[in-house]
């Protein structure tokens, strides 16, 4: 019997010993007061001589309960006996002590475990309509950033890895008070944080973790990949970039977790799945877990190449700088966004030119056709601007029409530096080079020219960019090497009469206290030779030049731009 009571003690203790110390000093505590029942009926005490035992424990209990009650007790038999009255003062102050202790310290640490259980994450949020976000990365905060110019307020919600809660929070409150600052102070308006963020710290293969941020109510679910290996840097970096080349294979798990909830019937209806993807292996399986998993008006999981649209879009930069504007607004939730709608698309010019006929605060762009259906893509400053309706005045001698004769004509392009999206960068320039070719007025001569200085070791595992015909020059160089850098940069401009793209990559493997480091010492040297230029040569065409520089860390954005407006770019 005693065998089987202390295993089933021991068993209750590991499992809940906050519980089982309750219990304890709830049993010591009946115990005590048994006792103390037992003296006072038992020794007939003058003014307790008549008092049966459950009698007495109503009385021991109101002298534990109040405390004042006990003065008439001792002034009652203290005459008669001293040692039954200080017996009784003992068990009081015994019961006072171990009851009314443990009770506010029971209380005391069930609060403080509440607590330290909501910071921790593992209770369960009831939210609905909100965003959760799972992983993080040095791209994480841009994303929660934007969401300050949302028409409505905002729930955020973040599940990234253990140790990493307190590092977010303040990285999100940097980058938040800094955007909130410089947008009141353009002038542009008055703008307020309505966002309202929840940071957790998991394991976001959990299911348990994944249905307490409430993943079934989500709007939209954004998967990340994630930079942890950062922090590591030097031979965390190589491993890391060993697994690029095999794969995220987290994606994947979290993705397949995700799917199975997002999926169900009690799941809210058209929930977004957006998913960072960074290699063709794991695009490969992202697209045969939406064969398998995606519901239509359940969820709809987006894949995103952000590699691959980064990499283009810095292509595109280097070819006409100008974009830089124009994607700023419309890849934000500031200005201008892209909306989609289910419409009835004819040919391009018919529905473009019917639409803004009697539409003039939203532009049609495309369609594309999604199982059956057809869907227009506007760009508009509201999703209500697609809808209103107004005719242009013809007498104002407004008109939009397309430029047929545009040519680019003899472009170089100066690329120093590397990471991740350098053959994605290729290919953006590979495909303008297919289309555009030559030019027209000269057949032998090729649209575009591109040099690049970077480190031997990367450019051999880019095979010395042999498969680019239009990579006419390669630098081996260190970024210690500014003699051989400032020499090459030169060359490149000097006799130069066509426009220039100065393209300065960030590594984005690096270790996190190195984070655009190569990037601004580049920008150093090309500000450095410019001014040199324009020292030596007043006549020297700065406006012909364009420099594009790679931001990864946004905080770093204020100290390129103090380069002049034209050294202004990031990623």
């Amino acid at each position: 019997m005693f065998r089987k009571m202390s295993e089933w003690w021991s068993v209750r203790a590991a499992k809940n010993p906050g519980r089982m110390v309750l219990l304890a000093i709830f049993l010591f505590n009946l115990g005590l007061l048994a006792l103390a029942a037992f003296i006072i009926s038992s020794f007939k005490i003058p003014g307790t001589e008549g008092m049966g035992f459950f009698e007495a424990v109503y009385y021991s209990i109101t002298m534990l309960l109040d405390a004042g009650c006990i003065s008439f007790v001792v002034e009652e038999i203290s005459p008669a006996n001293a040692v039954i009255a200080a017996i009784c003062i003992i068990f009081i102050l015994m019961g006072m002590i171990s009851f009314t202790g443990t009770i506010i310290g029971y209380v005391t640490n069930s609060i403080s475990s509440y607590i330290d259980a909501a910071n921790d994450g593992n209770k369960p949020l009831k939210v609905s309509g909100h965003v959760v976000i799972l992983n993080w990365n040095t791209r994480a905060s841009e994303i929660v950033n934007d969401l300050l110019y949302s028409d409505h307020p905002k729930k955020v919600v973040i599940l990234a890895s253990y140790g990493r809660k307190q590092e977010i929070e303040q990285e999100l409150a940097e980058r938040l008070a800094d955007t909130i600052r410089k947008e009141n102070a353009s002038g542009n308006g008055k703008l307020k944080n309505r966002l309202t963020i929840i940071v957790r710290e998991g394991d976001v293969f959990s299911s348990k973790q994944l249905y307490d941020v409430s993943l079934l109510r989500a709007k939209t679910i954004i998967i990340l990949g994630d930079d942890g290996w950062q922090a590591g840097g030097g031979e965390a970096a190589e491993g890391k970039d060993d697994g690029k080349t095999r794969g995220n294979s987290q994606t994947i798990k979290t993705l397949m977790q995700v799917a199975e909830i997002t999926a169900s019937e009690e799941s809210e209806d058209n929930q977004k799945i957006i998913v960072e993807i960074t290699d063709d292996w794991t695009s490969e399986l992202v697209n045969k877990i939406i064969k398998c998993k995606q519901v239509d008006g359940k969820c709809n999981i987006v894949p995103v190449r952000v590699n691959r649209v980064l990499g283009q879009i810095l292509s595109q930069f280097s070819l006409m700088p100008e974009l830089n504007l124009a994607y700023k607004d419309l890849f934000s939730n500031k200005g201008m966004t892209f909306y989609a709608r289910e419409d009835e698309w004819q040919d391009d010019k018919s529905f473009v030119t019917g639409y803004l006929k009697n539409h003039a605060h939203a532009i049609p762009l495309t369609h594309l056709e999604i199982k059956g259906k057809t869907f227009a893509f506007y760009a508009a400053g509201c999703e209500a601007d697609v809808d209103r309706t107004s005719s242009m005045e013809r007498r104002s001698g407004y008109q939009v029409k397309l430029n047929r004769k545009f040519w680019i004509e003899d472009k170089m392009v100066l690329i120093l530096g590397h990471n991740d999206k350098c053959r994605d960068i290729m290919e953006g320039f590979q495909s303008f080079y297919r289309e555009w070719g030559h030019t027209a007025a000269d057949d032998v001569k090729e649209v575009l020219s591109i040099v690049v200085i970077d480190d031997e070791k990367f450019l051999k595992k880019m095979n010395y960019y042999k498969e680019y015909p239009f990579v006419k020059r390669i630098i081996s160089a260190e970024i210690y090497d500014k003699e051989l850098i400032s020499k090459t940069i030169d060359e490149c401009l000097t006799g130069r009469t066509e426009d220039v793209s100065i393209l300065i990559l960030s590594e984005d493997d690096a270790p996190s206290g190195d984070v655009d480091a190569k990037a601004l010492a580049n920008l150093v040297y090309v500000q450095e030779i410019i001014m040199d230029k324009k020292k030596a040569n007043p006549d020297f065409d700065v406006e012909s030049l364009d420099v594009i520089v790679e931001i990864i860390d946004p905080k770093h954005h204020d100290v390129v731009s103090s380069y002049g407006p034209k050294f202004a770019g990031e990623t």
